[in-house]
């Protein structure tokens, strides 16, 4: 309850009530943009002044091969429940969207830790980095093999099919894959961001204070704004999904961050790092992973992957999700 209180996730609920009531309430999209930069900037800044305060051990390679698991078993799950369910490029889209991350509720996540007394590792954002991009790989490999058995089989039955074809972009090689996800302007943003705060150490922290803290929950709350008007505008694709489609994006989540849990306790990790791997697991991609499926897998519904996640998902994990996993960690991993 204490969550739904708090004036940034306030301003998320007043923006999707304004956006159903048809409001013409916009934040124009080169503030929305600058917003989302401010935001990445300053998680870097935070993960790399924690980072250089403790420094590297066995804890930031456990937290971290965590969430690397993490990465591949989400979009496997997801894959396999919903391959006989929507049409398997579709399931391919959707799994990616689901095994990636959502650094805006990363980003919300972090400041509900840090308003409830809960220290974390810095090192969880360059977890965040690293679950970005295997879901996409994964999905990537899986459509060319899906188009590849599609036209063996219209081959076979006596027509002529273009293997590299069937309507998407079979080349796409992982090396193109990776360079795009680890230089795509917003990562690097966060990855430097991080290299600044892990050099300049408590000194930089001190300098940066008023950008990089005192500013922080007011710019997240204007950004959640923003993302609560677009959650209003896409509300209407989640709703007009099969059931089974619902059920995933909302149950799916939760499933997702009990496996994350269960790992974390098995690699014995503490209960503010299991929290945020928890939201990470349970979060959906809605920014990046979209931008290249549309590219990679244009057979695919958007409507589907994007609607699911910023229509259910991600509003769930801001109002429910994150408050739920934090308790739930801390309740079997103390604090």
């Amino acid at each position: 309850m204490q969550n739904l209180l708090d004036p940034a996730i306030l301003f998320f609920v007043f923006g999707v009530l304004a956006g159903a009531a048809r409001s013409n309430l916009e934040i124009p999209q080169p503030i929305s943009k600058f917003l989302s930069l401010y935001l990445l900037m300053a998680l870097g800044l935070k993960g790399g002044f924690a980072l250089a305060k403790s420094g590297f051990g066995i804890e930031v390679m456990v937290s971290l091969t965590a969430a690397i698991c993490m990465a591949f078993i989400v979009p496997a799950i997801g894959y396999t429940f919903l391959k006989n369910r929507v049409a398997k490029l579709d399931a391919a889209a959707i799994a990616a969207s689901y095994g990636s991350v959502s650094a805006v509720t990363f980003v919300t996540a972090m400041q509900f830790l840090e308003s409830s007394g809960l220290k974390f590792g810095g090192h969880m954002a360059v977890a965040m980095v690293l679950m970005e991009s295997p879901a996409i790989i994964m999905a990537v490999l899986l459509a060319n093999t899906l188009r590849q058995s599609k036209a063996a089989v219209a081959v076979s039955g006596g027509g002529t099919a273009v293997v590299a074809g069937v309507g998407g972009n079979s080349d796409l090689s992982i090396k193109k894959i990776l360079h795009e996800s680890f230089t795509d302007g917003a990562h690097l943003l966060l990855l430097g961001a991080m290299a600044v705060g892990f050099i300049s150490g408590d000194a930089g922290k001190a300098v940066m204070q008023p950008f990089s803290g005192d500013l922080f929950k007011g710019m997240l709350a204007f950004f959640l704004l923003d993302m609560g008007l677009m959650v209003a505008r896409n509300f209407k694709d989640a709703q007009n999904a099969s059931p089974s489609l619902v059920a995933y994006a909302s149950i799916g989540p939760v499933v997702h961050a009990g496996i994350a849990l269960g790992l974390a306790y098995l690699l014995g990790m503490s209960a503010a790092d299991t929290a945020l791997l928890m939201v990470l697991s349970a979060s959906a991609s809605y920014i990046v992973v979209p931008a290249v499926l549309r590219y990679a897998i244009p057979e695919a519904n958007p409507a589907l992957y994007f609607g699911l996640s910023l229509g259910i998902t991600f509003p769930f994990n801001i109002l429910i999700g994150i408050p739920l996993y934090t308790s739930v960690a801390q309740h079997v991993l103390g604090t």
